[in-house]
């Protein structure tokens, strides 16, 4: 199994902000110039990140940045996983499963007990990964243009 170290991080500086602006030109390549930060996309700023009701963290593996993935709060309760991303590098190693139970630890530690999230219909491998994790479909809650699929895991 691989092991990866997961850190708080910041999304504005070092690794987390190289690693989330990997993830926007992704977006970007993948749904022809996608801008996360466009007017009616759901917000993801530094603040909502950050704790005590947001966290962003970052993956390292033999001392590389691999992953980084983020919980912002929706609601007394629930949380909502955002800008999860692992560099093609570290793909299909398992580093997403770990970066996702890392994010799910964080969540009920802070005492969230319903975690949220979307994706878009380009990444078909996500919803799939996403449903073997115990994430359900649920009805769009968030308005993001990208999406076709709403999911949500209660735990």
């Amino acid at each position: 199994m691989t092991e990866v170290a997961f850190t708080q991080a910041s999304v504005e500086s070092g690794d987390g902000a190289r690693l989330l602006d990997d993830y926007a030109a992704e977006i970007a390549a993948l749904y022809d110039g996608a801008d996360l930060a466009a007017p009616g996309m759901p917000s993801a700023g530094p603040a909502e990140l950050a704790p005590p009701h947001g966290a962003f963290l970052v993956g390292y593996q033999d001392g590389n940045a691999v992953c980084c993935g983020a919980l912002k709060r929706l609601d007394d309760g629930v949380a909502e996983i955002k800008r999860m991303y692992v560099v093609p590098t570290a793909r299909r190693q398992g580093v997403a499963r770990l970066l996702l139970h890392a994010l799910e630890d964080v969540a009920a530690a802070r005492g969230y007990r319903t975690l949220r999230m979307d994706t878009g219909p380009k990444h078909q491998h996500a919803i799939a990964f996403y449903e073997a994790e115990g994430y359900r479909p649920v009805p769009d809650y968030n308005g993001n243009p990208l999406a076709t699929w709403f999911g949500q895991k209660t735990f």
